[in-house]
């Protein structure tokens, strides 16, 4: 029997997220954004989200464009740069925002779509991240509402010396949108460069993964060893094409022979 996991519309992959999902996006930065994806559910409705990505996109691109409209209601994120309306969100106490080191928050998503539930790791052992603390959301007034409660810290031995870890749980989501280079109607993934990033990750710890690809070939096209992400972690594929808009978060140039002298 035939898998083909294709839909129709970006519109029709989104339908069913209901308000105050939560749902883990690819991305890091502007690279790998699924745009169409976001912007299909923007247009769908659902507010209330919990969203787990490595940052908020910028004010009008990426995650951006739900914050603007006000549909996110928690941020998990390693980095919260570069978005000015995020910012007022977080301070004013209309966004809770969980804080995660960055390589943490990789393996998190990672451990919960491998089915393990908790890791120990030594990041953030002695600071805020693991004794608690941490402003999770503000107060109208600009004190405190919630603050991240402490995590276990536990000794043990590691390459013949004992040290001190912090457990951190795994993170699962309801759904997970992703962008890729390419795709084959069984959901297999490939993703180009560095837009792979967060993807595979996200992929794995939703429990319905969504991916929007430029190309989509046929079963038995792609080499298996080219494949980033099986199949077995994607449910819906939707063609976007190769004209889509792709964001370049800070263009930087070097100066030609001609202009040096300027």
């Amino acid at each position: 029997m035939s898998i083909d996991k294709t839909v129709g519309s970006a519109h029709e992959a989104v339908a069913d997220i209901p308000s105050g999902a939560s749902i883990a996006v690819g991305g890091f930065g502007l690279c790998g954004i699924p745009m169409v994806l976001i912007k299909a559910l923007l247009d769908q409705g659902a507010d209330e989200l919990s969203i787990v990505s490595n940052n908020c996109g910028v004010d009008d691109w990426g995650l951006g464009v739900l914050l603007a409209a006000r549909r996110i209601r928690k941020m998990t994120s390693s980095y919260v740069g570069e978005n000015k309306e995020f910012e007022r969100q977080f301070l004013s106490g209309e966004l809770e925002v969980e804080l995660t080191p960055q390589g943490t928050l990789a393996e998190k998503l990672r451990a919960g779509g491998s089915g393990v539930a908790a890791f120990f790791t030594q990041t953030g052992v002695g600071t805020p991240v693991a004794e608690g603390g941490l402003p999770q959301r503000y107060a109208a007034d600009g004190g405190v509402a919630l603050a991240s409660a402490p995590k276990e810290v536990r000794r043990m031995t590691y390459r013949g010396a004992e040290r001190e870890f912090v457990l951190e749980p795994a993170i699962t989501t309801d759904f997970a949108l992703v962008h890729a280079a390419v795709a084959d109607r069984h959901g297999n993934l490939v993703f180009e460069k560095s837009a792979r990033n967060f993807s595979p990750l996200a992929a794995m710890a939703g429990g319905i993964c969504i991916a929007q690809v430029e190309r989509l070939v046929e079963p038995g096209d792609l080499d298996p060893d080219a494949v980033h992400l099986p199949g077995v972690f994607v449910d819906r594929v939707i063609v976007v094409g190769l004209d889509i808009e792709k964001r370049i978060e800070r263009r930087t140039v070097r100066a030609t022979a001609a202009t040096e002298g300027e």
